[in-house]
């Protein structure tokens, strides 16, 4: 500890430059145990220091990014992600030119940045803030406060390849994308009827080059199904969400002219080459997401007309894993089943018994057992 404060010494933004740099190496050092870490957290004013310190000159790059290498390991742990939030939420964030300690607010200010190295750090960085479920409508404050343009995040993403002149990607801007969008008012920002930004993310489900992307691309549009108030205008023309969710899902598989005709046009006689979405966790996201759309009536009739059926029964055929089979068939047994068998037009309004949901939780562990 006593060494600990010795470094915060020579962290400060004004020190020389020789000794910034040595001290920030040792704590990034540090920082790849969890001893290490579980350290620095009872000094949160090197917490301070590196987020001031990630923001000094060019010419101190590899200070800023051995900063930001540091407080991603950090965040990496629950508890750092917390500590994090903490000083971010307790900063002043006073309007000058200087470094402030609100490290959310400088991740997306790098990641706006248009000319900013650091840029996918910052996204990795906020990645980690963001995944803690109890810690995003606190971080989503923050966010409002400091009034920043959702439209401009998510263009920034969507066009990364030529947004930022340094390189980065900003992949991991759809983790966060898809951590933030568990809070209602991220939804209601995406799905915004007068400014939509929605459709810049839905070329994005089958991104070849990026899991990282395509998994929080589809972690997002799964969390904005939740929100029953927008399945008619996701499934409309406007948006035309359904194929995006299919298309990763369907196969080489041939069928008649009858099936074909019924499909969404971008699902209509595909290739011998189409392959499958190889990651089973995004292929449950997706059959989560329409498993979400099944809820009300209107739209269960739609996801029938379009033929859905015939797609996740060919799937269903194909797929090896345990969980995806099982979100396959909670969405199969809806769409099989009449109006009339299932009685309800809104299926979110359903109180089942506690009793009732215990039985179903362990008949699904049960299933997912290894044979």
């Amino acid at each position: 500890m006593e060494a600990l404060q010795e470094f915060s010494t020579y962290l400060d933004v004004n020190s020389r430059l020789d000794l910034q740099a040595v001290s920030v190496q040792s704590i990034l050092s540090l920082t790849g145990s969890a001893d290490g870490r579980d350290l620095l957290l009872g000094c949160p004013g090197i917490l301070r220091q590196l987020v001031l310190l990630s923001q000094i000159d060019s010419s101190r790059h590899v200070i800023a990014k051995d900063a930001l290498l540091s407080l991603i390991n950090i965040s990496g742990d629950a508890a750092g992600a917390k500590a994090l939030l903490l000083i971010s939420e307790s900063s002043k964030d006073d309007a000058t030119d200087g470094p402030i300690d609100n490290i959310i607010n400088v991740c997306i200010k790098f990641i706006l940045d248009k000319d900013n190295s650091l840029a996918d750090l910052c996204c990795m960085l906020l990645a980690n803030l963001t995944r803690p479920e109890n810690s995003v409508d606190r971080i989503v404050s923050v966010l409002e406060k400091a009034n920043y343009n959702w439209d401009k995040i998510i263009h920034a993403f969507a066009y990364a390849s030529t947004y930022n002149t340094k390189g980065a990607n900003l992949h991991y801007l759809g983790s966060v994308l898809s951590n933030l969008s568990q809070s209602k008012i991220v939804r209601r920002r995406l799905t915004d009827r007068n400014q939509p930004i929605i459709h810049k993310l839905l070329p994005f489900t089958e991104y070849k080059e990026s899991i990282v992307r395509r998994g929080g691309v589809v972690g997002t549009l799964k969390n904005c199904c939740f929100d029953i108030e927008n399945h008619m205008w996701l499934l409309s023309p406007e948006v035309d969400l359904l194929p995006h969710f299919l298309l990763p899902l369907a196969g080489p598989e041939e069928f008649d002219d009858e099936d074909n005709d019924k499909l969404p046009l971008d699902l209509q006689y595909l290739p011998e080459t189409k392959t499958r979405e190889r990651d089973p966790d995004i292929r449950i996201m997706l059959l989560e997401a329409l498993c979400q759309l099944c809820a009300t009536r209107q739209v269960r009739e739609i996801l029938r007309e379009k033929n859905t059926y015939v797609i996740l029964r060919e799937y269903h055929k194909w797929e090896q894993d345990k969980a995806a089979l099982l979100a396959c068939e909670n969405v199969i047994d809806i769409l099989i089943k009449t109006e009339e068998e299932i009685g309800h037009e809104n299926l979110k309004l359903i109180d089942v018994p506690t009793d009732c949901v215990e039985k179903f939780k362990k008949m699904d562990e049960e299933f997912l057992k290894d044979d």
